[in-house]
């Protein structure tokens, strides 16, 4: 591997705060555990040194007085979990990849991987939903499948894999799949759309693929 997989790798200033309501993510917590029983989500002591592994957020509807995108997502090493509850989730409120900095609120500190779900939805304002999943599968295969890759040089949670999201969204074939593999980060897969339905089924449909050729 060429990144420290689970390692929150940016500067975090993080606030310590309750738990959002069930309400607001039950969608969430719904995708969550399917990707779970997919073992796309996870936690394995022989996978990426027995680090938890994958995660899924929401954007929160952008408020006028606002400019940022804030967004809700899973939790640190929330992994091995196989059901989440509210406290296994928090608020990322901004995010400044060109100085490597993410500020956050909730009762804990957001998945290692923040940088890239805020990158997305900056690039593009419509998407609401961003899944980082760890496929072996997809990930082997996506020369095979003719999938858009970002370069090998970029690892997980860094400054580098935010130019390289921007770069792999430049590409039609990204935004007309509704995905893409990191090329540095062993497994990695994203997936995103405007609904946790597109994008949960766009990543299953590319998996069911790879499980074709594989």
């Amino acid at each position: 591997m060429t990144d420290q997989e689970g390692v929150i790798q940016f500067q975090l200033s993080h606030l310590f705060t309750p738990p959002l309501s069930l309400g607001q993510l039950g969608e969430l917590i719904a995708w969550r555990r399917i990707l779970y029983q997919l073992q796309l989500i996870g936690e394995d002591p022989l996978r990426y040194a027995g680090y938890g592994f994958g995660n899924i957020s929401q954007r929160i509807p952008q408020v006028p007085a606002i400019t940022s995108r804030p967004f809700i997502i899973t939790g640190t090493q929330t992994g091995g979990f196989s059901e989440l509850a509210p406290e296994q989730f928090t608020t990322v409120t901004e995010c400044f990849p060109e100085q490597n900095r993410v500020t956050s609120t909730g009762p804990i500190k957001p998945s290692s991987e923040a940088m890239t779900h805020a990158t997305l939805y900056e690039v593009d304002s419509e998407l609401r939903v961003v899944m980082h999943v760890h496929s072996p599968h997809i990930w082997r295969s996506a020369a095979q499948l003719g999938l858009p890759v970002t370069t090998a040089a970029a690892g997980c949670g860094t400054t580098a894999m935010a130019d390289a999201v921007r770069e792999v969204m430049t590409q039609p074939l990204t935004r007309a799949l509704g995905l893409f593999v990191m090329g540095g980060h062993e497994d990695g897969v994203v997936s995103f759309a405007r609904t946790a339905d597109q994008a949960g089924v766009a990543l299953i449909s590319v998996l069911a693929r790879a499980y074709q050729v594989c």
